[in-house]
Formats: structure tokens, C-alpha cells, sequence
């Protein structure tokens, strides 16, 4: 059974839609040790990445094709891989409670795990790529709910 949203979320799910990115990611854990040279080497990359500096480590969601330039330039590091990048196309307010929640809980009914990056605008996820499409059909259910 699908879990069933609140009519507010109801009505902003409506006005989503989702953008699936059609390429490989990687998230990647890299050693504060690494610091400095995270810092020289991921300083240029494009939209879309995300990079957090974290007390314990740096972590980097970033293309596949990206990571497999710099890789060999760290030394102490963790990656999982290949995700996929759905991004929910709807501006949020930042007082807004419980997207994330209703999306995390329909996912985890579908046994699909995510990995959520939030910016100032918008929400995403990582799905692993062989996953990416059932949580598509999944997601789209819970956008078209009341239509």
C-alpha cells in the first residue's frame, strides 16, 4: 500500500515534476588527510555535483566520468557506485516539513535506498542505477495521486 501523504503535500507533489540526469555518479568519502588536494582538484567541477566538508571527511557526489579523472589522485577514500540523479524540479520553502520524509518512506515501502543532497532551492537524490527506474514509476504514482 502506497503511503498516503497529507492534502498539503498532496498539492506540491502535484506541482512537481522530476528531472532524471541520464548520467553515472559517484559518492565518494575522501580523508580530511586529502583536504587540500580535494580542494585543487574538485574546484572545477560543473553542475551538477555537490561537495560538503564535513569535521570526519570530505564528501563529493559527482559524474562518473569526473570521478575517474581525479581518482588516481587520492590515496584514502570510500566510493559507492553507479547512482542516479533524480532531482525534484520544484523551488521548496525552507520551512516547508516533510518532503523528504514522504518521499524517503515510499521508497523505502519499494526496498529502494537513497542518498539525499538538499540545496538552498531544491531537493535531490541518489538512487542506485539499478534501481533508478522503479523509483521513477514510484515517484510519478505519488505526483499523479489526485489527477
Amino acid at each position: 500500500k502506497m503511503i498516503e501523504p497529507s492534502p498539503e503535500m498532496k498539492s506540491i507533489f502535484s506541482e512537481t515534476k522530476i528531472m532524471v540526469h541520464n548520467e553515472d555518479y559517484f559518492i565518494v568519502s575522501i580523508s580530511r588527510n586529502e583536504e587540500e588536494n580535494a580542494r585543487v582538484l574538485l574546484k572545477d567541477l560543473k553542475p551538477w555535483s555537490s561537495i560538503t566538508f564535513d569535521p570526519e571527511e570530505v564528501s563529493v557526489v559527482l559524474k562518473d566520468h569526473d570521478w575517474s579523472d581525479v581518482k588516481g589522485s587520492f590515496r584514502d577514500f570510500k566510493e559507492e557506485g553507479p547512482y542516479r540523479l533524480l532531482t525534484f524540479d520544484i523551488v521548496l520553502d525552507l520551512n516547508l516539513v516533510g518532503f523528504l520524509s514522504v518521499v524517503s518512506a515510499l521508497l523505502a515501502h519499494e526496498d529502494i535506498s537513497i542518498y539525499a543532497v538538499s540545496t538552498y532551492l531544491r531537493d535531490h537524490i541518489l538512487v542506485k542505477k539499478e534501481d533508478a527506474d522503479k523509483a521513477v514509476v514510484a515517484l510519478e504514482q505519488l505526483i499523479n495521486i489526485d489527477k
